[in-house]
Parts: structure tokens; C-alpha cells; sequence
């Protein structure tokens, strides 16, 4: 109920706008001034003080057409329903020049849409576990601790695990620290 009250207000939203634009209003009155209701072919026609192309509503640059792309996206009709779904529904009763590009920026940039939509990667592999230590020191792990607070002229750990045992040694170092003394430290 509420989508067609919005949409009510949003017609005259488009006559008000319509009204203002000056291209609009002087093609107008020409085509009053010369008696025709129609231009192209019946391509262009006014209904209901409303310009109309194939049909379907003209509508101005401007805000009225993020808030038709909201009002066919943003509710339960449209259901964030992509970038086709709400260029569909859209094109049924609405045009504009690139309207298909408008449709994939709103989408591109939609919140909802972009959290909640489907990933197209692949699923990753499983996950194979590390082989089991068969004797001390066969597997050793070692990782850097950084960004530390100077003391007594260190700034890092070197954290050496033994895998089979679960031994830890916490060796103090600098980040500058090359292969070579990484070797020493060890």
C-alpha cells in the first residue's frame, strides 16, 4: 500500500518537475501551438500533463531518478533484486537516457546489495593439516613480534616453537635484523 502512495506522489513529483524545465514546457507548447499530441512516430506523446517516449514517463536529470531507482530497489518489491531486476522493473514504467548505466551504479554502490550478494569465486579448497613432528626439532615455526617499544636497545622478539614438544624460545632482537643474524640467533 505504501509503494503505490509513493509512487502517487512521485507522478506528481514528475509533473511539478516537468513543469519547470524549460526544454519540457517549450516543446509543450509547441506541440499545443501546432495541435499535435504526438512527435516521431508516436515516440514522444503527452498524457496527463506528462511527457511520455514509448510509453513510458521522460524523466529530467536530477534527483527524481535516484528516487525511483530506490522506490523499484529498496522495498520489498524490489528486494535488492540486482542490477536487471531493478532495470526491469524500472524500464516499465520509466525513461531516461542511460538508464541501464544509472541501474548499475545504484546497485554497484548499494550497501545491502553488496554485502548479502552471492560470491561468484570458487570455494576454497580444504584446509590440509600440517604433517606430525616425528621427533624434537624436526619441525620448528618461527615468527617475528614487532613495532615493540625500544628496550635495552631491542624493538622485537624472535618467537622460535618447537613443534613436537611445544618448546618456545622468546629471543630479543631489533626488525633490522638480516638472515645472517637470524642464523646467529638461532
Amino acid at each position: 500500500m505504501k509503494t503505490i502512495i509513493e509512487e502517487k506522489n512521485l507522478k506528481e513529483k514528475i509533473k511539478r518537475a516537468q513543469e519547470g524545465d524549460e526544454r519540457i514546457v517549450k516543446a509543450v507548447e509547441e506541440l499545443k501551438r501546432a495541435g499535435i499530441k504526438m512527435l516521431k512516430d508516436k515516440e514522444w506523446k503527452i498524457e496527463d500533463k506528462i511527457v511520455m517516449k514509448k510509453g513510458k514517463i521522460y524523466i529530467l536529470e536530477g534527483e527524481l531518478r535516484g528516487e525511483i531507482i530506490q522506490l523499484h530497489h529498496n522495498t520489498p518489491v524490489g528486494e535488492h533484486g540486482g542490477r536487471w531486476k531493478t532495470t526491469e522493473l524500472v524500464a516499465r514504467n520509466y525513461w531516461w537516457p542511460g538508464i541501464t548505466k544509472e541501474m548499475g551504479r545504484y546497485v554497484d554502490e548499494c550497501d545491502a546489495c553488496q554485502r548479502y550478494k552471492n560470491q561468484s569465486k570458487a570455494p576454497a579448497e580444504k584446509l590440509m593439516p600440517n604433517a606430525v613432528p616425528e621427533k624434537p626439532w624436526s619441525h620448528i615455526s618461527a615468527n617475528f613480534i614487532t613495532k615493540l617499544p625500544l628496550a635495552q636497545g631491542y624493538n622485537a622478539i624472535l618467537v622460535g616453537c618447537n613443534r613436537f614438544s611445544k618448546m618456545t624460545y622468546f629471543i630479543a632482537t631489533t626488525e633490522k635484523t638480516s638472515v645472517e643474524e637470524l642464523v646467529k640467533l638461532f
